[in-house]
């Protein structure tokens, strides 16, 4: 035992060897430091000598729509990664930012995702290194069968032989079954549908489209057909195939030469298969300005007045599908400059629109913990896609009275509901007063098509009761129309509408202010919608039957269209 060595000697021993290496690797981490630290200057010093601008990825927050337009392989091999991207304008960092490959891939990339602009940045080795990693975080997608793809030049090839419903009818019955999707977005697109629905029955497989609110059911096909196709569907959409039993999610894009088109495409089982649906949601919808909305001229002017202030609400109401979302994103491409900070959030993100942050919600990501996060922010204008419970209400009346402007949506029937549901959430009468500025009702029309749009007679039930209606107009608009000798009209039919007589939609809208007698009604805890429609009446407001049946007159709708939508009775409801 003697010859052994003493076991303290050996802790002892043991102990100073860790802090050798311990001292050893904080050595060498300084030394990265230093490395790094110097790497960066002498990039710095580059980037003023070829008048480049200079940027260090390593605190650049770089999302997945930017880095996966380039490969990591093309990456890898130009020394240059795509790091910023809005759909609008494009970033690329590269080590040598004026290598000829790397300058005729920026040009390449501004023609692949439609940019209007693109400028390059110099970053060091390190700091791109840091964005090359981000690769890995990337999903990953397995790449497409050969032929699976929807293109504009895909889409053309079907679309100049569909006329009518009665074509598309045709054209699936005489093309081959790998091509039948095809024809049906084709079909979809160039008819402006909002929705592809794709169900099957007993029997056979139902296609039916979404036009201007309403669904018509356009073409049959055999149930022969479906597992083709709704595999070549999921493919397309980046879902599994092999999943029938449970709900699903995907999305297509399609880069058209005007516009670029999202295809939100639902997959849900039913007892005779899978039912799909392809929601169509078009960038160009996003470039819809306030002016053409379809308000009139008195009360867009309220509602730019009230857009413009500092703070407040704006809040818009109506079932769904009555186009809430479209206003508020109007509002927002009004108030989007490079001075201004806006945020939104949404469930979900329908169109992206440049120079605008936008969060998507989700079930542990919601709009109250969204909105939180938002206001540390520091945005100027806040965008929130739904009012649904307390927390985010009382929230969004925080914002509102502590300088920010905040736009939301609320399910009412309209304007004057507004108050009352966000009372009946809990919001505080004293804080929710002095908070909102404007409460926007609205719903969607149908629009006469301009090329079959003839005059018409109603009937002398229908006539008084638009006359009835049209009386009770506040007296600035009574004086723009003719009560004596009002005319109307509708659309016959033809083919540019399908037969329709209708094409297109506009909205019928109230926009109901803030004033002293609402404050009074809210604050005295009896805000019912009654008492407010009777103060926005004694107040000139034109409520949405009012304002769709003026649209009638004036030819860009019909009186059956209104009452629809809006209702026969005078409140709109």
């Amino acid at each position: 035992m003697a010859d052994n060595p003493n076991i303290q000697d050996l802790i002892s021993a043991s102990a100073g060897q860790a802090v050798d290496e311990s001292a050893s690797a904080k050595f060498e981490e300084k030394n990265k430091i230093i490395a790094v630290h110097e790497m960066e200057h002498y990039t710095q010093n580059k980037a003023a000598d070829l008048g480049v601008p200079y940027l260090d990825l390593s605190a650049f927050p770089i999302g997945p729509e930017a880095l996966s337009l380039m490969t990591e392989d093309e990456a890898r091999a130009l020394q240059a990664v795509c790091f910023y991207f809005d759909g609008k304008n494009l970033r690329l960092a590269a080590v040598e930012p004026q290598n000829e490959a790397v300058l005729a891939k920026l040009e390449a990339l501004k023609k692949q995702a439609y940019a209007e602009s693109g400028d390059i940045y110099i970053v060091s080795p390190h700091s791109l290194e840091h964005a090359l990693y981000l690769y890995r975080t990337l999903p990953k997608f397995k790449p497409q069968p050969k032929g699976i793809s929807l293109t504009e030049e895909s889409l053309n090839q079907y679309s100049e032989k569909i006329a009518s419903f009665l074509d598309l009818q045709k054209q699936i019955n005489s093309t081959s079954v790998s091509d039948v999707l095809t024809v049906i977005t084709a079909a979809a697109v160039k008819s402006g549908a909002s929705d592809a629905h794709i169900e099957p029955e007993e029997k056979e497989i139902a296609v039916r489209f979404r036009l201007d609110g309403l669904l018509y059911q356009v073409a049959t096909l055999d149930k022969t057909m479906w597992p083709k196709i709704i595999s070549r569907l999921k493919v397309l959409a980046g879902v599994k195939i092999n999943i029938t039993d449970h709900p699903q999610d995907g999305r297509i894009s399609i880069n058209m030469a005007n516009d670029k088109i999202d295809i939100r495409a639902s997959f849900l089982p039913t007892n005779y298969g899978e039912s799909v649906v392809m929601r169509f949601l078009r960038a160009s919808v996003a470039g819809i300005g306030m002016e053409e909305l379809g308000i009139r001229p008195r009360f867009f002017e309220i509602l730019k007045h009230e857009i413009e202030r500092p703070n407040g609400m704006i809040i818009t109401t109506g079932p769904t599908g009555s186009g809430k979302t479209t206003t508020l994103y109007a509002i927002l491409q009004k108030l989007n400059s490079k001075e201004t900070k806006i945020v939104t959030v949404e469930d979900p993100i329908e169109y992206r629109l440049p120079g605008i942050s936008q969060s998507q919600t989700n079930e542990k990501y919601t709009f109250a913990q969204a909105l939180r996060s938002i206001v540390r922010q520091d945005p100027d204008i806040i965008m929130i896609g739904e009012i649904r419970d307390l927390e985010t209400a009382e929230i969004s009346i925080q914002a509102a009275l502590t300088g920010h402007l905040v736009l939301s949506t609320v399910h009412t029937n309209d304007a004057a509901g507004t108050i009352p549901r966000l009372l009946s959430m809990g919001a505080k009468p004293f804080l929710l007063a002095p908070a909102i500025n404007a409460m926007i009702g609205q719903r969607l029309v149908r629009k006469i098509c301009t090329n079959c749009k003839e005059e018409t007679t109603l009937t002398p039930e229908s006539f008084g009761q638009v006359k009835t209606i049209l009386e009770k107009l506040p007296e600035e608009e009574k004086k723009q129309i003719d009560l004596n000798n009002l005319k109307f009209y509708h659309g016959k039919g033809c083919e540019v509408c399908q037969t329709l007589g209708y094409k297109g939609r506009v909205g019928i809208y109230e926009i109901m202010t803030m004033n002293p007698e609402i404050e009074k009604v809210i604050l005295a805890g009896s805000a019912s919608e009654y008492d407010l429609r009777d103060i926005a009446a004694e107040h000139g407001v034109v409520n949405m039957i009012q304002d769709g049946l003026l649209k009638a007159v004036e030819g860009l709708t019909t009186v059956e269209e209104v009452f629809r939508v809006a209702g026969s009775g005078e409140t709109g409801a």
